[in-house]
């Protein structure tokens, strides 16, 4: 990213001073608690024009089950401990033998929706504390952005760094974090957000003040707030949109799915891209190469430019998020988040990630 990208970010910081399933003790209403698991929402969705399809069905959310068997449980019935996990190279992209090596832990759902930061560090959304925190290079946390409503994924615009995350909780909405803080979008043909049911997932912003989002499907807000459905026979993760914009890619349970971006922002032909080893693609990257890398079951899948699967970086918890950051770019950050604990972890890259954006 240009070096100004987060100089509105890390003001605001000085001033102010999640994607999962688990909720805070004790909490049953309010920020922190995800839409369709608050009280209210019953009410909420009796206004709905066209009501949410039964639940049950459709894109949760979740994280998606970790590699290969399930990690042991730690003694005193604390949280899994790591699976053993070997590294083997793929060339241009990761050394044979690497090691992952955690730099954060937190308690709850809160970590999510990572993105990388001018000067090395990431940008993280918590969940159930309903804010948006930076974790530097050094791993010193800071929160930027509080009082929001069960913040969800994060996402940043090439152009100017205007800055998004999704707010998960009752009256869910897509906000604009800087360079002013503001609601995007929060319905879609006259209902709220919360109608289309379950919880909004990921996002990537564009150059022209809109963001792309999953919530099921595909959606697109555009700079003036209106919201566009896109998406057939499709269920929603993770989503990024490609460094020169002409494309979109969303993971679909077990794959990598693109569409064709059009100059006035929609979307056309969709098609399979790419096929992940394990299932469950959730969250997503690219690097400068072109390369994506992708969560799933297996690991961080590492796709081709040509949607050809070039390896697996396996991990030693499941994982749902990723981006690449660091101080010269070539550090693979990713979220462990078994939905009552949190873990960022990070590996180093032969690979580098882009100047702008990652996702």
């Amino acid at each position: 990213m240009k070096s100004n990208i987060f100089a509105v970010v890390l003001g605001v910081a000085g001033s102010v001073v999640a994607f999962g399933q688990g909720q805070p003790a004790g909490r049953r209403s309010g920020p922190g608690v995800q839409a369709t698991r608050d009280p209210g929402y019953a009410d909420l969705i009796k206004t709905c024009k066209v009501p949410p399809p039964a639940r049950g069905g459709g894109a949760k959310g979740g994280p998606p089950k970790g590699p290969g068997p399930a990690p042991a449980k730690a003694a005193g019935g604390g949280p899994p401990s790591p699976r053993e996990y070997t590294v083997t190279e793929i060339p241009g992209v990761i050394a044979g033998g690497q090691r992952w090596k955690e730099v954060w832990q937190g308690e709850g759902n809160n970590a999510d929706g990572i993105i990388a930061t001018s000067d090395g560090g990431i940008l993280l959304a918590q969940n159930d504390s309903s804010k948006v925190v930076k974790l530097d290079k050094d791993g010193k946390t800071t929160d930027v952005y509080t009082g929001l409503n069960t913040s969800g994924s994060v996402g940043m615009s090439s152009k100017g760094g205007a800055l998004f995350v999704v707010n998960r909780g009752l009256h869910e909405s897509i906000m604009q974090l800087a360079p002013q803080r503001k609601t995007l979008a929060d319905k879609f043909n006259g209902d709220p957000l919360d109608c289309l049911g379950g919880v909004l997932n990921d996002l990537t912003a564009d150059s022209k003040g809109g963001v792309y989002f999953t919530a099921g499907v595909v959606f697109h807000a555009d700079a003036k707030g209106n919201v566009t459905r896109y998406g057939d026979n499709i269920n929603t993760n993770g989503i990024m949109l490609s460094s020169d914009e002409k494309h979109l890619y969303v993971t679909n349970n077990s794959s990598l799915v693109v569409f064709d971006v059009q100059k006035d922002g929609s979307l056309a032909n969709q098609r399979e891209f790419a096929k992940f080893e394990g299932g469950g693609g959730d969250g997503s990257t690219f690097d400068a190469a072109g390369r994506f890398y992708v969560t799933s079951g297996a690991g961080i899948q590492v796709i081709g430019p040509d949607g050809k699967n070039l390896g697996v970086i396996p991990v030693p918890r499941g994982v749902i998020s990723v981006t690449i950051s660091g101080p010269d770019r070539k550090t693979l950050y990713a979220v462990n988040n078994d939905q009552r604990n949190d873990w960022i972890i990070t590996i180093p890259l032969i690979a580098q990630g882009p100047k702008g954006r990652g996702k």
